[in-house]
């Protein structure tokens, strides 16, 4: 496939070969764990144990490294699990992470319970305020941890202008891109140094299959190297790759298999997701019961026009602050019907999750708590007359 084919081609094609045995249009599921060698270390295309390679793995991480014009991807078996093996190989004891105050909760808990305990710490600043980014750094931090947007408040964060003020500190600047998937955000093209994904959610699109992924960038500058300083980035990518080896936190091949065939409608779910988001966004911020609307393709948005910038759609998420309060929030939460009460977001379905208890559960009483009024929509793709009508009926139920 030729390097300058645009990203919906990309999406199709990429590491999706059709089968030259058969010609079969769609690659065959490598559904083993090991391979037959030719003599003891004679190897059939570097395949030895699937922990170590799987041609379906194979095929997802070079599509997406093609999705966002990275050097390297690779497939994990969940988000956490993506973001683990990039902290525990860039991180030891007595190292500093600055990281957003709105990011998911598991990413906070990750940071701080999981590698705090092993002596790293952290600091839970604004990512759209670049001074207090700049504040936050010390000469022990290691990674810039940017979610944009936010999960679930929806602040937009300057990517490039983060990313030059990391390069500049010596600093890993990561960007968790799972809100606006590379079909609306190109993290790399900005400037980032690595990229994260729950593939669980917009990639694979369908909830039903679970997923992690880092892409890393190629020739974009340097990244922090354990007791070394400064290494180039292609020694961290090698250095990632062992440690998901070793550690063994990889995607099986149905799981692989899933996320790709996900990846070749991205594009489209992608504007149907943003277009339905932005006017139920429309609808509810006329509305007297709802004390604010966070989603940034509304001019109303303090990150609107950084969004319109550095974005090409605004995505599918949105939150809203409900003016009742708590109370307001659960009621309306319980109340719809199109809106399924569930964790995760991204499909194609349409799901009402209440942070507070849910998917922020774990960062109660820290810098990352989310208010109780608070309520967060995953708009899927169904009928926007119909979602709009469940949103009327379940504020009308207020």
């Amino acid at each position: 496939m030729h390097d300058h084919a645009r990203f919906d081609t990309r999406a199709i094609h990429a590491g999706q070969e059709f089968d030259p045995t058969t010609g079969a249009v769609i690659p065959p599921i490598y559904q083993t764990s090991t391979y037959v060698q030719d003599g003891i270390g004679g190897l059939r295309g570097g395949y030895e144990y699937s922990r170590g390679g799987n041609p379906t793995r194979t095929a997802l991480e070079t599509q997406l490294a093609a999705l966002e014009g990275g050097e390297l991807g690779l497939s994990f078996a969940s988000g956490l699990a993506a973001e683990d093996a990039l902290l525990r190989t860039v991180l030891a004891p007595g190292d500093h992470v600055v990281v957003g105050n709105d990011v998911y909760g598991g990413t906070h808990r990750l940071i701080r319970r999981v590698h705090g305990a092993w002596g790293v710490r952290h600091t839970t600043v604004d990512t759209s305020d670049l001074d207090a980014v700049r504040a936050a750094i010390e000469p022990s931090t290691k990674v810039l941890w940017i979610e944009t947007p936010s999960n679930p408040l929806m602040k937009i964060s300057d990517v490039a202008a983060l990313a030059e003020l990391g390069r500049t500190a010596g600093v890993l600047v990561v960007v968790d891109n799972t809100f606006a998937s590379p079909a609306l955000q190109q993290p790399l093209a900005l400037g980032a140094d690595v990229v994260v994904h729950s593939t669980t959610k917009y990639l694979g699109g369908h909830s039903d299959v679970l997923g992690g992924a880092l892409v890393f960038g190629a020739g974009l500058g340097d990244a922090t190297g354990a007791g070394s300083g400064r290494t180039e980035l292609a020694d961290l990518a090698e250095r990632v790759t062992f440690t998901q080896f070793a550690a063994g936190a990889v995607s099986g091949p149905f799981d692989a298999f899933l996320t790709s065939r996900g990846i070749k409608t991205l594009g489209v779910r992608m504007e149907r997701h943003s277009s339905n988001a932005l006017a139920i966004a429309r609808r509810l911020e006329e509305h007297a019961g709802i004390e604010r609307v966070f989603y940034p393709g509304l001019e109303s948005h303090p990150g609107h026009e950084l969004a319109a910038r550095q974005m090409s759609g605004f995505g599918g998420m949105l939150s809203i602050s409900l003016a009742g309060g708590g109370e307001a929030a659960r009621r309306f939460a319980e109340s719809t019907e199109l809106f399924q009460l569930a964790e995760s977001l991204g499909g194609v379905e349409s799901l009402v999750n209440y942070p507070s208890e849910m998917t922020h559960a774990s960062v109660k009483g820290t810098e990352a708590e989310v208010p109780e009024s608070i309520v967060r929509l995953s708009v899927g793709i169904e009928d926007v007359a119909d979602l709009l009508a469940d949103i009327d009926g379940a504020l009308a139920r207020l």
